[in-house]
């Protein structure tokens, strides 16, 4: 006569508590992956408004003018697929663009990486230290 062996309430338990361990590791490790992705698609587009945006100028519109009516130069350049998407920053809020104070230069300001780089700066400042050794 062969015994049956069954799965005890306790095993099922342990399973069950080692599972969300690794679920609970992987999705910490997920959340920095996708703000740092977050921060890299806001300081890439804050660049290429800036740089679409300074080519206009260069073109001898007025810096002024251009930043007041940034989208439209945007789209008129056809160097961007989608402005509209192109506008939000990492997590979906539109850019502030503005004349710099001396008046030579586009500012394109996130409130959002501002806000992240605040909270997360002594996190970078290791994370550039690990990456220099």
């Amino acid at each position: 006569m062969i015994k049956k062996r069954h799965i005890t309430l306790l095993e099922m338990m342990i399973v069950i508590l080692l599972i969300g361990i690794i679920t609970s590791v992987v999705g910490y490790n997920v959340k920095g992956s996708l703000d740092r992705g977050k921060l890299f698609k806001t300081e890439q587009a804050q660049k290429q408004i800036r740089d679409i945006l300074l080519l206009e100028v260069a073109k001898g519109n007025n810096l002024e003018e251009v930043v007041k009516n940034h989208k439209k130069y945007l789209e008129e350049s056809l160097l961007l697929k989608d402005v509209s998407q192109m506008l939000k920053d990492g997590w979906g809020d539109e850019f502030t663009i503005k004349v710099s104070r001396d008046r030579s230069n586009i500012d394109v300001i996130s409130a959002n990486l501002k806000k992240y780089k605040k909270t997360n700066s002594k996190d970078t400042v290791e994370n550039e230290e690990e990456n220099n050794y």
